[in-house]
C-alpha cells in the first residue's frame, strides 16, 4: 500500500467532489455517506449473470475459474520487477464478481467487474474503433451533460502509468496492455457514476475519473472494470473521506437465490461478535492489499509460514505483507514449501484415499464424495486474526462424485488469499485504521 493510504485522501480532496441530486429516486453522495450504502454483486457464473452459460457443466466452470486464477497469478509481476515489488498486470477475463453501474447524465447502465487488485475504472465508449461485444449499450460521452475530458495538463493525468499527450492542451490518453496482447486504450475523463443501492434508491457519484475505451481488444465479461485497489484512481480512493476509507463485501456462492453485497462507508464497517482484524502492510505496489500470514493450522496441527530450514530471503518472501488478499483471484496460492506441508497435513486429517490422478481435474488433491467426506477445519493465522475456513472455503465441488482442494503452490514469490477462501465472510477494509477484518456473513 506504500504511501497510498495518505494519498487516498489527499487525492480525494484534490478531486473536490461536489454533489447534486439528479432525480427524486437518487441519493446524493452526502445522503448516501450518512450511514453508508450497499450495492448487489453478481457472481459471473450465477444464473443471475448475463454471462451464465447453461451448457457448461460445473466442472467446466471450475476449470475456467482455475485457468483465470492461474493466468492472474502467473503474470502478477513483470520480469523486470524485483521480487519484493511486483507490478500489476490485469488479465483479460479475470474476476468473478460483477456489479451494475450507470455512467453519465442521463445514466447509461452497464455491467463491470469489481477488482481489489486493480485501480483504473474504465468502460467501452462510443465511437469505438474496435470493441468487444457487450450485452449493454456502450457509453457515448456526447450524450452526457456531465461528461468532461481530462487535459494532459491536469494533475489527474499524472496518475496514469501509461499515458500519452498528442498535444499540450489535448486530452490525457491511456493504454492498458495485457499479457495475451489484449488491451484497452482511449482517453481519461470525468462523469457522474451512479450505483444501484440495495435500498432501491441509486447513489450518484459526480466527477468520477475513468478511462473511456475507444480501442479495446480481448475477452472481458461486462463492459469494463471498477478498481477497488489502493492506488489513487480506484473508486475507493476517489470516494475518500465521503466513505471514511471504509468498504466491505460478502461474497456468496454462485446460486440463483442469493447475491453478494459491496458496502461503503458506515455500511462497510465490520463489527460485533466474532470479528477478527489484521493490519494492512504498507508496501509497493500501492494497488494491492498486503497482509501478513503467520501460519496455517489443519485441525490442531499448526504450520508456520516459514520452514525453519528455509530463510525468508532464500524463499523470496518478506516476513511482513507476505500475502495479497484479492477478490479477483479464485483460489489461494501459497509458497511451495508451505503448500506441500499443508497438503500433507490435510491428507493426514482425512481418513480417505485421495484420487490417484487429480490432475485430470487440474487440481493437486481430490477425493471421491461417495464416501463419508468431511474436510478438517483449516485456520489461516493472519497477524492478530485467526480466520477459520470451513469446507466451502477449502474444497471445491467438481461434480457430484469429486471434491478437490482449492489451494495451490504459487509460481511466483507472491502469495494470494483468493475469493473461495473469502466466501461467506464479511470482509471489511478500513483504510484509516489500515486493517482488514473478517466476520462470518
Amino acid at each position: 500500500m506504500g504511501t497510498s493510504i495518505t494519498s487516498h485522501f489527499l487525492f480525494s480532496t484534490a478531486l473536490a467532489i461536489t454533489v447534486s441530486i439528479i432525480s427524486l429516486s437518487t441519493f446524493s453522495l452526502i445522503e448516501a455517506s450518512n450511514g453508508g450504502f450497499s450495492v448487489d454483486l453478481i457472481h459471473r457464473d450465477s444464473p443471475k449473470s448475463p454471462f451464465y452459460n447453461p451448457s457448461l457443466t460445473a466442472s467446466q466452470r471450475i476449470a475456467n475459474a482455475l485457468q483465470r486464477s492461474m493466468n492472474r497469478v502467473s503474470h502478477f509481476m513483470s520480469t523486470s520487477a524485483p521480487p519484493e515489488a511486483p507490478s500489476m498486470v490485469l488479465i483479460p477475463g479475470t474476476g468473478e464478481y460483477l456489479m451494475k453501474i450507470s455512467i453519465g447524465t442521463p445514466p447509461v447502465e452497464t455491467l463491470v467487474l469489481i477488482d481489489t487488485g486493480s485501480d483504473l475504472i474504465w468502460t467501452q465508449c462510443q465511437p469505438c474503433k474496435r470493441c468487444f461485444k457487450q450485452k449493454y449499450p456502450r457509453y457515448n460521452p456526447k450524450n452526457s451533460s456531465t461528461f468532461k475530458e481530462v487535459s494532459c495538463r491536469s494533475n489527474l493525468c499524472q496518475y496514469i502509468e501509461r499515458r500519452s499527450c498528442p498535444a499540450d492542451n489535448g486530452s490525457c490518453q491511456y493504454l492498458q496492455t495485457y499479457v495475451d496482447t489484449s488491451y484497452t486504450s482511449g482517453f481519461i475523463a470525468t462523469d457522474t457514476v451512479t450505483l444501484g443501492s440495495t435500498t432501491g434508491r441509486s447513489v450518484s457519484l459526480p466527477k468520477i475519473v475513468f478511462g473511456c475505451g475507444l480501442d479495446n481488444v480481448g475477452v472481458f465479461p461486462g463492459g469494463g472494470i471498477i478498481g477497488l485497489g489502493g492506488g489513487e484512481l480506484s473508486l475507493i480512493s476517489q470516494l475518500g473521506y465521503s466513505i471514511g476509507g471504509k468498504f466491505s463485501y460478502c461474497l456468496v456462492p454462485s446460486n440463483p437465490k442469493s447475491s453478494g453485497k459491496l458496502n461503503f462507508g458506515d455500511n462497510g464497517v465490520v463489527s460485533g461478535a466474532g470479528v477478527v482484524s489484521t493490519p494492512i502492510v504498507l508496501k509497493p505496489p500501492v494497488t494491492y492489499y498486503h497482509l501478513t500470514l503467520e501460519g496455517i493450522s489443519v485441525g490442531s496441527e499448526r504450520l508456520d509460514f516459514y520452514n525453519s530450514s528455509l530463510s525468508s530471503k532464500a524463499s523470496g518472501f518478506s516476513e511482513e505483507g507476505n500475502i495479497v488478499i484479492d477478490s479477483g483471484t479464485t483460489y489461494t496460492f501459497l509458497p511451495p514449501d508451505l503448500y506441500l506441508r499443508l497438503e500433507f497435513a490435510v491428507k493426514k486429517a482425512i481418513p480417505l484415499k485421495p484420487l490417484e490422478n487429480p490432475q485430470q481435474f487440474n487440481f493437486n488433491l481430490c477425493y471421491m464424495t461417495e464416501e463419508d467426506f468431511n474436510a478438517p477445519i483449516i485456520t489461516a493465522h493472519f497477524k492478530g486474526a485467526d480466520v477459520k475456513l470451513k469446507q466451502i472455503n477449502t474444497f471445491v465441488v467438481i461434480n457430484e462424485h469429486v471434491v478437490c482442494f482449492g489451494f495451490f503452490p504459487t509460481p511466483i514469490s507472491v502469495a494470494f488469499f483468493g475469493n473461495v477462501a473469502q466466501k461467506n465472510f464479511l470482509v471489511g477494509y478500513d483504510l484509516q485504521k489500515k486493517t482488514v477484518s473478517f466476520k462470518p456473513c
